[in-house]
């Protein structure tokens, strides 16, 4: 790495790395741990952190294997220990993961994920009565701990105890009947035993806590289909496969309903995807077969017939629908053979049935392989209640209680922005300016790239030679436009602090620069959230932020992003009037800007104004915000 990194010390370089986690750079978090571990190899944190980062880049051995480093320079830190656990989890070694979970236990006893973890690693590990008997434990601790109680259910199905396994779950949902995942295993037990309505109660319940489990959609589909709710069966298959478009069982159900009730050539659509998926699929190839032939392509349904009975050469059905599709084509030789060979199997007894119409209770297994069974409703062979691990890693790191977030600041950039919103380029005047001063091309973008390895070290030799170059100059004009050269650059690879300081620099020397001030006060306002996240009081660098902003406005009053960036900050410490206030104004300045709309609504949200909150989100949407659709569709049921 550059000469300006190895001087900075590795707090500082861990502190950053830590940032740029929080903001989902992995990538860019790596290269900071890197240099850190490099600086001081005997330090765990960088070790355990780089861990993190791997593990959301899904390289579950590399952060094992960090995970492992960091152990043998502290070998006392519980979250290395439940981190390599999960690590291990993904990778199916469930024992060592029980083992870190045992000693995280040993300096933590009270910690009640890293009982409900090792319990779920038993179960995997299929070590059942010691898992009854931790969750005993487990329930002597917390009596009202319902996930427990699902775990031992969990353990009774896996023992095919299926009267037990209730019993634990109608105790989990008495405690919380909130949980969707308890719910649906509760159906899966009433799937199982045909009670279709108690099944469907079930999932309505699931499917109203999970409302995007493409599964549960799957599953009702089939309570409703038995008890000869078409309609309702198939709206559940367009829902699955609308959250879950390569649903193997959501398309071939849905072909065999369609085909039921003579949507053929729909029907084929499904059976085209589902051959995709699986090309050598018997049952499904001589469904589609039927459909062509259906629908008058009789070489289509040839061609179809013909492979099946390639692989299976005693199916008499293929045989005798074969045979009347050469009659239709005038082959009569190829229709005689086929009927030969048909009327040879009956004279030895062997008869073939004319399959029946499909019926409520006719349902195969996926593995099952019989074609008799061509036209029945596939379930998967085991229909297994999802293990949820009690994971602190999983999903966004900064959003574990925020469900819905502000577009973010704008920012400069050397980076292109790349908006699914905006289709043309952001512009300022003051912006194009200084890309004419600098020589370089200057973007505005409220979108942070995730930078790969390769860019990430041509922004540190790039920060390394203007540093050489500021060093090194006599003009001070020079010097201060390769000042404001780093700061950006700073900027891109998230050293805020860094960053900050150069353009507090640059201030002295311009204290009018509207960009110094718009980005200073972007980066501080980056620090903050990720200080916010850690604890720490952020109130006066808050008011810093704020200062800059209305700097800047007083300098430039017209310009449309420190209008809704300054929105963005009242938003943040909730002064939502004056957001609304600050977006509005963006908005007459530039009525195309869906990032104000977006953020308007929800602030109109927020302040109980939920009509105006959904126009703002519809606006937003019209433009491009596409994710406004979902926060509309949540709020209008509220």
């Amino acid at each position: 790495m550059g000469s300006t990194f190895a001087q900075l010390n590795t707090d500082r370089l861990i502190t950053i790395g830590r940032s740029a986690l929080y903001y989902e750079d992995y990538v860019l978090s790596i290269q900071y741990f890197n240099q850190a571990i490099t600086a001081k190899p005997y330090l765990y944190e960088p070790w355990f952190f780089r861990a993190v980062a791997k593990y959301y880049l899904d390289d579950y051995a590399g952060a094992e294997s960090d995970c492992s480093e960091a152990l043998q320079r502290n070998p006392y830190v519980v979250s290395i220990y439940e981190l390599r656990g999960l690590t291990r989890i993904q990778l199916k070694k469930y024992e060592p993961a029980i083992a870190d979970y045992s000693r995280a236990l040993k300096y933590d006893p009270e910690n009640r994920n890293l009982w409900h973890n090792r319990v779920l690693c038993r179960i995997q590990a299929e070590q059942y009565p010691e898992a009854l008997a931790e969750l005993d434990t487990m329930l002597t601790r917390w009596s009202t701990y319902a996930r427990a109680y699902s775990m031992r259910a969990d353990i009774y199905m896996q023992q095919k105890d299926t009267t037990m396994a209730l019993q634990a779950l109608q105790q989990s949902i008495d405690i919380d009947p909130y949980d969707g995942q308890t719910w649906a295993a509760r159906s899966v037990i009433s799937l199982a035993r045909e009670q279709w309505s108690e099944a469907e109660d079930a999932l309505d319940h699931a499917i109203h806590l999970m409302p995007k489990h493409g599964g549960c959609y799957i599953n009702r589909a089939l309570a409703r289909y038995n008890q000869n709710n078409l309609r309702g069966a198939m709206a559940d298959y367009d829902t699955a496969l609308d959250l879950e478009p390569n649903n193997f069982l959501g398309h071939y159900n849905r072909g065999l309903l369609r085909a039921q009730v003579g949507d053929d050539n729909r029907a084929i659509t499904d059976f085209d995807f589902v051959l995709r998926l699986e090309p050598d699929n018997m049952l499904a190839l001589f469904n589609r077969a039927v459909l062509l032939d259906k629908t008058g392509d009789l070489r289509g349904a040839i061609r179809d017939y013909s492979k099946v009975i390639n692989e299976f050469p005693n199916f008499w059905t293929g045989l005798q629908y074969r045979a009347a599709c050469y009659r239709r084509l005038g082959m009569t030789k190829q229709a005689e053979r086929d009927e030969f060979t048909v009327y040879k199997a009956q004279l030895y007894k062997h008869l073939f049935g004319t399959q029946p119409r499909l019926k409520p209770n006719q349902i195969r297994k996926r593995s099952d392989e019989d074609l008799d069974k061509y036209n029945q409703l596939v379930v998967e062979d085991e229909q297994d209640s999802e293990l949820e691990y009690q994971n602190e890693y999983r999903g966004r790191v900064q959003n574990h209680k925020v469900d819905v977030e502000l577009q973010p600041m704008f920012a400069l950039t050397f980076e292109p922005a790349h908006s699914e919103v905006r289709s043309n380029v952001t512009f300022d005047r003051g912006v194009e300016a200084l890309s004419r001063q600098l020589h370089t091309r200057v973007y505005i973008s409220n979108v942070h790239a995730s930078l790969g390895t390769t860019v990430t070290d041509t922004y540190f030799h790039y920060i390394d030679s203007l540093s050489k170059g500021i060093s090194q100059s006599r003009v001070t004009a020079d010097a201060t436009q390769q000042l404001l050269l780093r700061a950006i650059a700073y900027s891109v690879i998230q050293d805020y602090e860094s960053a900050i300081d150069d353009l507090s620099t640059y201030l002295l020397i311009d204290s009018t620069s509207v960009v110094a001030l718009w980005q200073r006060a972007v980066c501080q306002s980056r620090i903050n959230q990720f200080q916010a996240s850690e604890g720490t009081n952020i109130e006066l660098k808050t008011a810093n932020v704020l200062a800059d902003l209305n700097h800047a406005l007083a300098i430039d009053g017209q310009n449309v992003y420190l209008l809704y960036n300054r929105g963005n900050l009242y938003a943040m410490r909730k002064e939502y009037e004056r957001a609304v206030a600050d977006y509005t104004a963006a908005l007459q300045l530039d009525p195309a800007m869906a990032e104000a709309y977006y953020n308007r609504g929800l602030c109109h949200i927020y302040m109980q104004q939920t009509a105006e909150g959904i126009a703002d989100l519809s606006k937003a949407g019209e433009l491009g915000l596409y994710t406004a659709y979902s926060i509309i569709k949540r709020y209008r049921k509220t």
